[in-house]
């Protein structure tokens, strides 16, 4: 494995001048576009042992992730930190190519000023420092690790993720003969615009089998607009009844796994970002808040997402919470997928609206990632 890479040389784009930015190799990170790769570099941190700064670029537009309201899309960050634990897995610690990564937990918490949009694009460092590492032979068999974003100096978000590490042989006995493709075709999805989103192709929420959503039918979710409202005036009168249990929100998820960036190569399940970004689609929803920034998220993955069976997303809006003592109110929304009667992930949401950042911002929580089950996961 090569030694840890130092950014170096002029940049005269740069609004410092100093760095070069290129990006690392993209089998570091698990994709084959060179354009979904965002890390630009790394170094051994020179204070700790097993701490490491990843240097990475946030693109000012992007296909799926794009900025809206002068911000950048936090996904953009999560996935910064996802592929920051794939990179130092193999070129610092050992781990082969070709070797399955099962990803048990991927978090990130972030202030605004974190995302803001500027002329450039946005450079990041990702100070990262692993532990509770699993050591197998030379390489590892798992491990945790947790990030401070720092922006132009300044510390601007938090996050972390834990995951697996399984070999091609044990891969194979767990998944021989897995598709890698959706069969059958995609439900139609809800509107756009009330999830954040312009391109019905990027649209991962479609209504259940037998419900008709709104008289127009358009698909939308009846219950959105009633709740959203009940939630901004501090009442939880809104309620809707899935076909099965009292439930707040459900849809079917629509896997396409013709899409260019949610399945950049194949694989033979649902991926992580995919699901996550279904449940910032679920909470965007379920709060009638299309345009909330996602400022907060938790995540856990308790067994692989399959592509040969339906996926369900279900959102819950828990309790608006404080911005310290500045208003306005947080929203907080807990999404599961469930596939064939289990759970298969669950997510924690907290989100904003636009042009309601008070100033200065709170302090950063660190994202719980709890302990790492033995059960599959979801693999990236």
């Amino acid at each position: 494995m090569p030694s840890p890479t130092r950014v170096s040389g002029t940049d005269t784009a740069s609004p410092t001048g100093s760095l070069l930015t290129t990006t690392v190799p993209r089998g570091y990170v698990h994709r084959a576009a060179v354009a979904e790769v965002f890390l630009t570099g790394w170094e051994s941190a020179p204070t700790e042992s097993d701490s490491f700064i990843v240097h990475a670029q946030l693109p000012r537009a992007h296909a799926l992730f794009a900025p809206a309201h002068g911000h950048q899309d936090p996904l953009l960050l999560l996935e910064s930190i996802r592929q920051a634990g794939t990179l130092l897995s193999h070129a610092e610690y050992g781990v082969p190519f070709g070797h399955q990564f099962l990803m048990w937990t991927l978090s990130f918490a972030a202030t605004p000023a974190a995302l803001t949009t500027a002329a450039t694009p946005t450079d990041i460092e990702l100070h990262t420092t692993c532990h509770d590492i699993a050591r197998r032979g030379r390489t590892i068999s798992g491990m945790r690790y947790e990030v401070s974003v720092r922006r132009d100096g300044v510390p601007v978000a938090t996050g972390g993720a834990s995951f697996g590490v399984t070999s091609p042989a044990v891969h194979r006995r767990l998944r021989a003969g897995r598709p890698t493709r959706t069969d059958g075709g995609l439900r139609p999805p809800v509107r756009p615009a009330e999830v954040g989103h312009t391109d019905p192709a990027n649209v991962l929420l479609a209504e259940r089998s037998g419900e008709t959503g709104s008289p127009g039918g358009e698909g939308r979710n009846a219950w959105t607009s009633d709740r959203a409202t009940d939630w901004t005036n501090g009442r939880t009168n809104g309620r809707t009844t899935d076909r099965t249990t009292d439930r707040t929100n459900g849809w079917e998820l629509r896997v396409d796994t013709d899409h260019p960036i949610l399945f950049d190569h194949p694989v033979d399940h649902i991926p992580g970002m995919l699901l996550i970004e279904a449940s910032r689609q679920a909470a965007r929803a379920a709060t009638g808040r299309p345009d909330a920034l996602l400022l907060t998220l938790n995540t856990n993955f308790t067994r692989y997402a399959e592509l040969d069976a339906p996926c369900w997303i279900e959102a819950r809006v828990t309790h608006p919470t404080s911005y310290a003592t500045t208003p306005p109110q947080d929203l907080r929304v807990q999404v599961t997928a469930t596939q064939r009667g289990e759970r298969v992930f669950a997510a924690d949401l907290v989100l904003r609206q636009p042009g309601e950042f008070p100033s200065p911002p709170p302090p950063l929580p660190v994202p719980s990632l709890g302990a790492a089950p033995p059960d599959p996961r979801v693999s990236r």
